[in-house]
């Protein structure tokens, strides 16, 4: 792809390194901010500047936040005593579309991957693991993906905590072996968070 502007091509491949997005569609998006007000290409600047500089994770559960603990922690009217297993923000916002959920979360940061180089100690596992054995939580609701690398994170989880006082549950399976949480539909993924089993028994299966 030939530019005839050194500056283009460079706002191109930037645009072009996210999820995605490809050259021609990167070139798309630059042409259209070019041809906007530079008010709104700066007003999209700083925002993603301030989004990067100032954005932090929530100390309990590494939730995105823009302070300390985020809303959902905060919030007097969700149950502690009840913790969602998720693998990132996407999920969390994914199940609370649902709202058939009141509880709390724990975002783990990803999955135990040993073929991209994830172990354990590269997630959230660790908090986790402590905030069980402080005893305040009564279940823990595993909501990973049904792909391998999720449920053998699940499984890891569960080993640590299995002669705990804590109820292990999983999703039921309503969401299709190998399907990512946050692609799966409102209803189909509420369904599953209520109708969810014991881990257990996804053992067996």
């Amino acid at each position: 792809m030939e530019f005839s502007s050194k500056l283009l091509e460079n706002a191109v491949n930037e645009m072009s390194q996210l999820p995605g997005i490809g050259k021609r569609t990167a070139l798309r998006l630059v042409l259209h901010l070019l041809r906007q007000p530079q008010e709104q290409t700066t007003q999209l600047s700083k925002a993603l500047q301030q989004m990067r500089s100032k954005i932090k994770f929530c100390k309990s559960c590494h939730n995105i936040s823009d302070v300390e603990l985020c809303e959902i922690c905060v919030n007097p009217y969700r149950n502690e005593d009840i913790i969602c297993v998720v693998e990132d923000i996407r999920d969390v916002m994914a199940i609370e579309n649902t709202s058939s959920f009141r509880g709390l979360y724990h975002v783990l940061g990803g999955k135990i991957s040993p073929m991209d180089g994830i172990g354990p100690h590269d997630l959230n596992i660790v908090s986790l693991v402590n905030k069980v054995k402080k005893g305040k939580i009564k279940e823990l609701i595993f909501a990973l993906s049904s792909t391998m690398e999720g449920d053998t994170t699940n499984f890891y989880i569960y080993k640590q905590i299995q002669d705990k006082d804590v109820i292990t549950t999983t999703i039921a399976r309503g969401i299709s072996v190998g399907d990512e949480i946050e692609y799966a539909d409102e209803v189909t993924l509420g369904r599953s968070i209520i109708n969810r089993i014991p881990f257990e028994t996804s053992l067996k299966v």
